[in-house]
């Protein structure tokens, strides 16, 4: 890149296990730590979050972890008009990803190729020039193995949303659910309800960091979560961009396997 570039579901567990709420540190840390909180207008309907959906906000990210592999759709607003729209696969059990990249600008596309993803930081590797989109190679997890370590150029994570959406989006799976108390006295809120693929989802607004007095602002994080707990969609708002980036979960791919290598993007 020239710059930077369902269906099955996990049962969900009703269990609790005491958590700290870390949603929105991760937020916090994607975006290189800069304070991403601004003071937001209440919506109409805007509301506290009952017990009920509390505990399946509390549960969404432990279902995510166990339906993973997932497929993923990334898009995020660079400025200008330049857009990137990264498809894909998260694994959150060894926390990496892998999929495909498009930029795009206001006269059309500007670079396509392969990307991966993990905790630490990113590789792309750019088609050639004039090359199509690799949508009908296969998927990109399969790909991306066969690209030599040579073809990729990693690096680590900056602040901007391209990499501010993918250290999110691997971070969301978590082995256990959040603590619905904590949730619910940190500022998780319910917005409305929104129907995605003719399902209806709850949209909460996630709690304030840890440590972030009570008037410090709303989360930048938005979250659509089903009566099942299953976390369909994220939007995180980045400083300075009218358009939030925007994660969404498509549902289990059971056949994905993410290559080994190349992990060099630390």
């Amino acid at each position: 890149m020239a710059r930077r570039t369902r269906t099955d579901r996990g049962a969900p567990r009703r269990t609790f296990w005491l958590r700290t709420a870390v949603a929105v540190v991760v937020c916090a840390a994607a975006v290189g730590g800069v304070a991403a909180y601004r003071t937001v207008s209440a919506e109409p309907g805007e509301r506290a979050v009952t017990g009920d959906e509390a505990a399946r906000l509390a549960l969404s990210r432990l279902n995510l972890y166990q339906a993973s592999p997932v497929t993923v759709a990334l898009t995020a607003a660079e400025g200008g008009g330049v857009q990137v729209r990264v498809e894909g696969i998260v694994d959150y059990r060894t926390h990496r990803g892998a999929g495909r990249y498009l930029v795009t600008g206001a006269n059309g596309p500007l670079d396509h190729g392969l990307i991966v993803w993990d905790a630490g930081g990113l590789g792309l590797a750019p088609a050639a020039q004039g090359a199509p989109a690799p949508d009908a190679a296969g998927p990109p997890w399969e790909q991306a193995e066969r690209v030599p370590r040579t073809g990729w150029s990693p690096r680590t994570y900056t602040a901007d949303p391209l990499d501010a959406g993918l250290q999110l989006m691997v971070q969301l799976g978590a082995d256990r659910p959040d603590n619905p108390l904590l949730l619910a006295q940190s500022g998780a809120r319910r917005l409305g309800r929104d129907r995605i693929d003719g399902r209806d989802h709850d949209r909460f607004v996630g709690p304030r960091a840890q440590g972030a007095a009570p008037d410090a602002g709303r989360s930048p994080l938005t979250y659509w979560v089903d009566g099942d707990a299953t976390l369909r969609r994220v939007t995180m708002r980045m400083p300075g961009l009218g358009t939030p980036t925007t994660v969404d979960f498509t549902g289990r791919d059971a056949g994905a396997k993410l290559p080994e290598a190349p992990w060099l993007t630390g």
